[in-house]
């Protein structure tokens, strides 16, 4: 055991520079979203993955699919900033806003605003942030695909591990949050 300039325990690090009081929270599933798995290649709905999941035919537990309506549907987020993070996309693949239909517009504002209550029941959130990111430059990981974000928010859940240790501890897997929130669905209008 070595001890630091301010008496800490130091970890030893096999092969990987220089002893340190860090302690380090494993996080390999996010390497996929890092390495861009499962990002379109296009803009096409070929390569999609959000037409992809809907033509596959696997039932929604599997897909992450919380709720489906005549033109949207939500979907869990499957890199989420926090637990319960959806998102709301219409059934057609388009890209941009101002593409959506006025029908759409609404579907897309009103499965908002039930996500939200959703949410509200299921976790109790102190707040929420909803948001389009339009473009890449933007931070649309699928800019391809319009999908407005719902992200409950909680006060202190942005503490030192997103910000320093660039780590999102999640409480709950997703399959877990799928079923409550699907469960929720149902009862709240």
């Amino acid at each position: 055991m070595s001890v630091g300039p301010e008496g800490v325990e130091l970890t030893e690090q096999h092969g990987v520079g220089v002893q340190d009081a860090l302690q380090r929270l494993w996080t390999p599933h996010r390497m996929a979203y890092i390495q861009g798995e499962n990002k379109p290649d296009g803009d096409d709905s070929d390569g999609c993955p959000f037409c992809r999941l809907l033509d596959s035919g696997r039932p929604d537990a599997e897909t992450l699919i919380v709720a489906r309506d005549e033109l949207v549907f939500a979907i869990l987020n499957l890199y989420p900033y926090n637990p319960g993070h959806l998102m709301v996309l219409p059934y057609r693949h388009v890209a941009d806003y101002t593409e959506l239909t006025p029908a759409e517009t609404v579907a897309v504002a009103e499965y908002t605003q039930r996500a939200m209550r959703v949410i509200r029941r299921v976790s109790a959130p102190h707040g929420f942030n909803i948001g389009l990111n339009q473009g890449p430059v933007a931070g649309a990981g699928i800019a391809a695909h319009l999908h407005q974000h719902v992200v409950p928010r909680w006060g202190g859940d942005s503490n030192f591990m997103p910000v320093i240790g660039h780590t999102k501890v999640l409480p709950q897997l997703l399959g877990e949050t799928h079923q409550l929130l699907a469960d929720a669905w149902t009862e709240v209008d």
